[in-house]
């Protein structure tokens, strides 16, 4: 039996839920209904996570979602509350387009892609859903995508400074 490691510290994280869906999965004997939860947890200083979760009633799947979200957590490199660069993603179906803005123009984006950006803590940024698809999933999914892609640019000290 394992202990778990009381001395391990805890980071606190917002949570937010995306989705809940009814799912019926038919068997022999009848119907059998359970609820999906889809949530996005963030600590708004560059962390962010998606999980999903099943369960018999709706308090117990958010709570399997919070655990896979803490499990699958990724961190998101923020530049004075933007984005470095524009990012394009896919995941399915969903595409999406992050752009970086200049700071106090705000978060110019839509659905799940505006609360993955609120709870990574990005302020300042333009988003744009180019699919037409409406699945809260793949559209969180496909902006976590996007967030991988996030490169910091490099400092190359050696090729700027040297000029003969």
């Amino acid at each position: 039996m394992k202990k778990k490691n009381i001395s391990k510290k805890e980071e606190e994280f917002d949570s937010e839920v995306l989705d809940i869906a009814r799912v019926t999965r038919v068997t022999a004997g009848g119907k059998r209904m359970r609820f999906r939860a889809t949530v996005a947890i963030g600590d708004k200083k560059g962390k962010v996570g998606v999980g999903i979760g099943k369960g018999v009633d709706v308090a117990q799947s958010i709570e399997k979602a919070k655990k896979k979200a803490e499990k699958n957590l990724l961190t998101v490199p923020i530049h004075e509350d933007s984005i470095f660069h524009e990012v394009r993603a896919k995941f399915g179906s969903s595409q999406i387009l992050l752009k970086p803005q200049s700071k106090g123009r705000g978060l110019v984006a839509g659905g799940v892609v505006r609360i993955l950006c609120n709870l990574a803590g990005i302020k300042d940024i333009s988003a744009k859903k180019i699919s037409r698809g409406k699945n809260k999933i793949n559209n969180a999914k496909a902006t976590l995508e996007a967030f991988k892609k996030l490169k910091k640019p490099q400092k190359n000290a050696t090729s700027s400074t040297k000029t003969k």
